[in-house]
């Protein structure tokens, strides 16, 4: 029988925690903060005169005086925002949905399927994770040149459909903490092993999915180097891609700019507060097997 010590605070010595976590989060979030200070001036409190970066940043620097609101609205109408919107929530929506299904069925089979040089195989995969991306960016830009997919979303997508390594390796230890009595019982009622992936791995595996969604949701997101290569409609432009072009263009107008940067964060961060209890369970149980 394991014995679980439970370690009760104090409330000084909550207070001192966290307190202790305000501060050390204080140069990660100063960032954020000045971003969407930025965002929320005009131009006689971006430039200052004289020396600025003699003077100390205070709190009165920080805080705008006055917010001016309309900078956001003007960001949306310099840029397409709404369509730059509309293609990263698609290719988001389609490579999660491809880099999920892919990936957990590689998973399956190397987890619960045993067969000759299964381990082979999995360390040969894992090892393609150490392969920086610039090395195979010229061999993998001739092929989809070659297809005749230079110009369209296909490169950015299909790769997704034949698994990614990382995933492939989380969902791997996930699938080997779960009991194999549960798969040789539907074995014995004569379900295959397409039947058990679909009706008995993978409603047990939410939590582990939706942690590989997220991930691959931020990298799409995020994602700047894809589009730069493979797109060159200004129709099919993402967010990450089309804030670089409004950087070109409107280079001087900065407020704007860190509004439209904002925009860009906001969705980000809502979503990790929405699931962070998920994502942080997801994380946890694939860490290995039990």
């Amino acid at each position: 029988m394991r014995s679980s010590v439970v370690f009760r605070l104090s409330i000084p010595q909550k207070i001192l925690a966290y307190s202790a976590l305000v501060f050390l989060s204080i140069p990660a979030l100063l960032p954020l903060l000045w971003m969407v200070s930025t965002s929320l001036k005009n131009d006689a409190q971006l430039f200052v005169q004289g020396d600025a970066s003699a003077q100390p940043l205070t709190l009165g620097r920080l805080i705008p005086h006055p917010f001016v609101w309309q900078n956001y609205p003007t960001a949306l109408n310099m840029v397409p925002f709404f369509t730059y919107l509309q293609n990263t929530l698609l290719l988001c929506a389609v490579t999660v949905i491809g880099a999920c299904l892919s990936s957990a069925v590689v998973a399956y089979g190397f987890a619960r399927i045993p067969f000759k040089g299964s381990k082979l195989l999995f360390m040969v995969m894992i090892s393609t994770m150490a392969l920086p991306s610039q090395v195979t960016m010229i061999p993998i830009f001739a092929l989809f040149r070659w297809l005749g997919w230079y110009g369209t979303y296909l490169p950015l997508t299909v790769p997704t459909y034949f698994g990614v390594p990382f995933y492939i390796f989380l969902l791997t230890q996930f699938y080997k903490s779960l009991p194999n009595e549960l798969s040789e019982a539907a074995r014995v009622d004569g379900a295959s092993e397409w039947t058990i992936f679909a009706r008995v791995i993978m409603p047990l595996s939410k939590s582990a999915l939706v942690t590989c969604a997220l991930f691959q949701f931020l990298g799409t997101w995020n994602d700047f180097f894809g589009p730069l290569l493979y797109i060159n409609d200004p129709s099919r432009y993402t967010l990450a891609y089309g804030l670089q072009q409004f950087l070109g263009a409107h280079g001087g107008e900065w407020a704007q700019l860190m509004a439209a940067s904002t925009l860009f964060t906001a969705p980000i961060i809502l979503l990790f507060f929405f699931a962070q209890r998920i994502f942080i369970q997801g994380i946890a149980t694939t860490g290995g097997k039990n």
